[in-house]
């Protein structure tokens, strides 16, 4: 894969992360609400008197709900933002703010342009392709892709001109006051090419998604396993996000309103009461099997086979990382831990597994969103408390059975037979790819300070790990930028042959994928307090 490329599309998956990361707590909003106060749900178990229409409670949960979904009903302005935040090299607020100035007058000039030059009627007859957004009657419903293009258009006129001179008369909107003017500008330009030019795409992007339907079981399985095998690359975000978010996840008429993209359709119909449908939601349940099955049987599987005087040493590994999976559907310790043994386990088995699991899901009619990652408190929200009647949550549980013996036995049986070297079956003194004791105790800040090694200006074990981290990027010179999504810390590096892995798995990391520039150090959940470490750290040695 071309370097640039690839860090292209890495920088864009990262800047999704900003707004990925509120739908778990707007899709528990969403969830709670709207399961609660289902009528499936009040009469299962009669509680008509307490949570039925006009009841305090049933408002308090409308509340909720109403509150999960305007972040749901406006992640392209959020994608906007996030765009420009991640792609603008400094003055990065200005670049946030710029964001919004050209998201809101591209739409409004769709909207103006085609008031005062296009066809509203015809084009109001494809279905939810004219929508209203923020305000803005009969725009264009141009998805979170109308939030990425303004963003990364914005972020690269903030990178160009946030330090442009003007002569003295005009030296007041020079600078970052000049890049709200030029995205503004660039808002009008975009919005009435995209007058003209969106009605074609939008279709097309309709169309192919009626496409993937179409092909059925087999779109269902490419799907899946494209997306598993994107994970190690950390491009999954990029692939997905277009199913969940546009009309190439489908596109539906719930409750007398157009919607389109997968996500947005099962929490349409969840609100509404309606029965899931299956072909929306297989971009989702397809997941549990092997999140709450499969990957915590892998992991028993490994313990199984680990060396009896390791066994003790990893169990607590697997069991926390385990858990972790099945609740929360955070699987890379794991993940990496199937990559690192064996790439063709990861992405022959696992990633056809995968696959084979949006079949399952398909013909079994399954209907369990999802809002982040698939765990088991994402199965409760969206699968278990709506009600077998609307989403057929029960469907599922014998496929979450079967992937969990379908992973033990195949993977017990390819670590014995080809003596692959999961946690616990590492030669001699080699550490553990998940993590080691000491590994595992720095990352909790247990480990005592190594004689003959220099402390840090607090002297913490916070700042030690942050010391070494730096050691193993090359040092503060090779950083060229940082951040980090839900599992990693992702670095952009000036000289690649400065990054030193064996220094940055002392860090508690369980794994490290390079790419020329590219460095994403998999940390796991801990990720975003280690960077935070680290930005203290290094703020303090400047």
């Amino acid at each position: 894969m071309d370097n640039k490329f690839f860090n292209l599309m890495q920088r864009f998956g990262r800047t999704f992360m900003l707004p990925i990361a509120l739908l778990p707590i707007a899709g528990l909003f969403l969830g709670i609400g709207a399961s609660i106060t289902g009528q499936d749900f009040v009469n299962r178990y009669g509680l008509q008197n307490i949570l039925g229409e006009g009841t305090a409670l049933h408002g308090i949960l409308s509340i909720l709900t109403d509150a999960g979904d305007v972040i749901f009903g406006n992640l392209p302005l959020l994608f906007a933002v996030a765009v420009a935040l991640g792609f603008a090299k400094a003055s990065k607020e200005v670049a946030a703010l710029s964001a919004v100035v050209g998201y809101f007058v591209m739409y409004r000039t769709i909207a103006s342009t085609l008031m005062y030059f296009g066809d509203i009627e015809a084009l109001s007859q494809i279905n939810g392709l004219v929508t209203n957004s923020l305000g803005i009657e009969n725009t264009l419903n141009m998805g979170v892709f109308g939030g990425i293009i303004i963003g990364f258009v914005v972020a690269w006129l903030h990178n160009k001109y946030y330090r442009i001179r003007f002569i003295d008369a005009l030296s007041f909107f020079a600078g970052t006051h000049f890049v709200p003017i030029i995205s503004a500008v660039a808002g009008v330009v975009l919005g009435i090419i995209f007058a003209f030019v969106w009605p074609f795409i939008g279709s097309g992007i309709a169309t192919l998604g009626e496409w993937i339907g179409q092909a059925g079981l087999l779109g269902g399985f490419f799907y899946g396993y494209v997306y598993r095998i994107l994970i190690p690359f950390g491009l999954h975000h990029v692939f997905y996000l277009p199913f969940w978010q546009t009309a190439l996840g489908g596109v539906e008429t719930v409750a007398g309103q157009v919607v389109q993209g997968a996500q947005n359709i099962v929490f349409a119909q969840l609100r509404a009461g309606e029965v899931i449908s299956p072909m929306a939601a297989r971009y989702f349940s397809f997941m549990y099997p092997f999140m709450i099955g499969g990957f915590p049987a892998a992991a028993l599987a490994m313990y199984h086979t680990a060396h009896e005087d390791r066994k003790e040493d990893v169990r607590g590994l697997l069991t926390s990382s385990s858990l972790t999976t099945i609740l929360t559907g955070i699987t890379e310790p794991l993940e990496f831990s199937i990559l690192f043994a064996s790439p063709f386990l990861y992405f022959g088995v696992h990633g056809i597994l995968a696959g084979l699991a949006v079949i399952v899901a398909q013909l079994l009619n399954a209907g369990v969103g999802v809002t982040f990652s698939g765990g088991f408190i994402d199965f409760l929200l969206y699968g278990i408390l709506p009600g077998q009647s609307q989403t057929h949550w029960m469907n599922l549980l014998i496929p979450i059975v079967v992937y969990a013996a379908l992973y033990y036995f195949i993977f017990r049986w390819a670590i014995v037979k080809f003596d692959l070297k999961t946690p616990g079956r590492e030669a001699g003194t080699e550490e553990s790819r998940l993590h080691t004791k000491d590994e595992y105790r720095e990352s909790i800040g247990m480990n005592k300070k190594e004689e003959g090694v220099a402390a840090s200006s607090a002297g913490s074990a916070e700042d030690e790990r942050s010391s070494k981290i730096l050691q193993g990027l090359g040092g503060l010179d090779n950083l060229d930028e940082y951040t980090n999504c839900a599992t990693r810390l992702r670095v952009t590096v000036n000289d690649p042959a400065k990054v030193d892995q064996t220094v940055l798995r002392a860090t508690g990391a369980a794994g490290i994928m390079q790419q020329g520039k590219s460095v994403q150090v998999i940390y796991g959940p801990t990720v975003s307090n280690i960077k935070t470490d680290l930005d203290d750290y290094i703020e303090r040695q400047q």
